[in-house]
């Protein structure tokens, strides 16, 4: 009985190992081959394309061109008015704010036209018609037509904050905003209150008011001019007599700002856009 019971287990034990055996087999054959993986020097530089809003992707190598939608606006916006700014394409200006390029374009436009030393620029209101056919191209081509006068290519910058989803100084309290009685607490407020794209915008929109206000002898429009015509346009109320107080108070908050911008910096003409990443950079005005 013992001698049969042992020849049990041992052809037991036999066909145990045979299982395992097989199954290490088996799954020796399963496993994917070894990936032999190159050094870094092997990498090869295929091409060097550029991306612009309104025409895509630019320099795709003609192999590479049906994988990639070329034709039409790709961003998340066809239209540079009434759209945040993560939606355009931007660029650096000169003091290293990211801005949305189409203000970079209006600005040396406005600039290069001699609009800065014309008298009530940003106060008198452009002709209908040509604000209107300017912004449709705008809005088709990113491109600023020729033959706008400088009032209206004043307007469209105007506009263009007027239309920003969510104002670029609602986050901003409006108790705190009456608080502020000197220049320092005009920047802390600011500083603390505006996300680093509104941050940036808004030290842009500053500096652009502060050239204006340099020409004051030519233009008329001093410090607290060029304020009273901007604050209106960089909050949105739907309380027309809450809009009215608040922008008594921004304009308050725009001049100290103007006359600071003034104090810090020299004139100097705007450069260039350069192409940016929609990435903003944060400068604290």
């Amino acid at each position: 009985m013992m001698q049969g019971g042992g020849g049990d287990d041992d052809e037991t034990a036999a066909a145990a190992g045979g299982l395992v055996d097989h199954h290490r087999r088996r799954q020796q054959q399963q496993q994917p081959p070894m990936m032999e993986i190159g050094w870094p020097t092997d990498v090869r530089h295929v091409a060097h394309v550029t991306f612009d809003r309104f025409h895509g992707f630019r320099g795709v190598p003609e192999d590479l061109q049906p994988e990639v939608e070329v034709r039409g606006a790709p961003s998340a916006s066809k239209t540079v008015f009434g759209v945040s700014t993560e939606s355009m394409q931007c660029s650096y200006d000169a003091r290293g704010n990211s801005v949305p390029t189409i203000l970079l374009h209006l600005q040396r436009r406005l600039y290069d036209q001699g609009g800065l030393a014309t008298e009530g620029i940003f106060r008198i209101t452009a002709e209908a018609a040509q604000e209107q056919r300017a912004r449709d191209q705008l809005n088709t081509s990113g491109v600023v037509p020729d033959g706008v006068d400088v009032h209206c290519l004043a307007g469209l910058i105007k506009a263009w904050f007027r239309e920003l989803p969510g104002g670029l100084l609602d986050a901003l309290p409006a108790d705190e905003v009456m608080r502020c009685q000197t220049e320092d607490d005009c920047v802390r407020l600011c500083a603390t209150r505006l996300t680093p794209p509104k941050a940036a915008l808004l030290d842009w929109a500053v500096n652009l008011m502060a050239d204006v206000a340099r020409e004051e002898k030519a233009n008329k429009m001093g410090t607290r001019n060029v304020a009273m015509v901007f604050a209106p346009n960089m909050t949105q109320s739907v309380d027309p007599l809450t809009a009215l107080k608040y922008a008594v108070q921004v304009m308050n908050l725009l001049n100290m700002l103007i006359e600071r911008a003034l104090k810090k910096h020299q004139p100097s003409p705007p450069d260039h856009p350069s192409s940016s990443s929609s990435s903003a950079a944060a400068a604290r005005p």
